[in-house]
């Protein structure tokens, strides 16, 4: 597979938005983008009562550059970003995603989380706030273009994410954040819940490749991606010709 089990790249709330967009269409239902996305998230969290957030059904229902907002009462607001086609495309030149070749789930580590919440635990509530600051800044310098800011936000990220849980990084993945930013990445962060799975990174310039070199002595794979502006897309064959 392309993602595996595991990855941090939102794979299980894609399948499931997947599942009901086959149904939708066959079915015929009634369902908008976010009444889709706000069942999967029913199926995930509450049926299957697997821990987590619901950025990733509406991420995979939406598709394309959105700064989603998420409220109490289950309101969520997915905006569109207008985003240049240059932008985006110097961005994903710029990124390298780097597999680390294991895998983990993420129930654990978000169930840590959540009890850091629940304990009121300051050092992990404060990071929280942070990494809603940092959405906002990546926000302004996509729309603004100010793509070699994107480097700095994600290393700024990375350093909160760190303290909202103890297992969410580990030495090695430590280890291969160091060597990606002393080949020539600016930041990067780890996919998900973190704990393995995938890391992202920016590499301005052409520093793809310097950092590249230096991942796979890691044991891990960069694999190919790109950008795509559709979400959940479904369609019914169109009936044969008779003859």
């Amino acid at each position: 597979m392309d993602a595996p089990a595991g990855s941090g790249l939102g794979t299980s709330s894609t399948l499931v938005v997947a599942i009901l967009g086959a149904f939708v269409e066959m079915l015929k239902l009634p369902m908008k983008e976010y009444q889709v996305a706000q069942y999967a998230y029913d199926i995930e969290r509450n049926d299957l009562q697997l821990a987590g957030g619901k950025q990733d059904q509406y991420a995979a229902t939406f598709g394309g550059v959105n700064f989603m907002e998420f409220y109490h009462n289950d309101k969520v607001i997915v905006n569109p970003l207008r985003i240049k086609p240059e932008y985006l495309h110097e961005l994903e030149n710029n990124l390298v995603l780097y597999f680390t070749a294991t895998s983990r789930e993420s129930a654990a580590i978000i169930k840590e989380q959540v009890k850091n919440v629940e304990d009121k635990n300051e050092k992990s509530i404060e990071a929280m706030h942070h990494l809603k600051e940092q959405a906002r800044m990546m926000k302004e310098a996509l729309l603004q273009g100010n793509l070699n800011e994107i480097g700095l936000i994600l290393d700024y990220g990375f350093e909160q994410k760190r303290n909202m849980a103890a297992n969410i990084s580990n030495s090695e993945i430590e280890k291969v954040y160091e060597a990606a930013k002393a080949a020539g990445a600016t930041g990067g962060k780890i996919s998900g819940a973190g704990g393995g799975g995938f890391m992202i990174f920016y590499c301005p310039g052409n520093t793809r490749y310097a950092v590249i070199k230096s991942l796979y002595s890691f044991g891990g794979v960069v694999r190919d991606y790109s950008f795509t502006k559709y979400g959940l897309t479904t369609w019914t064959a169109p009936s044969s010709p008779q003859g």
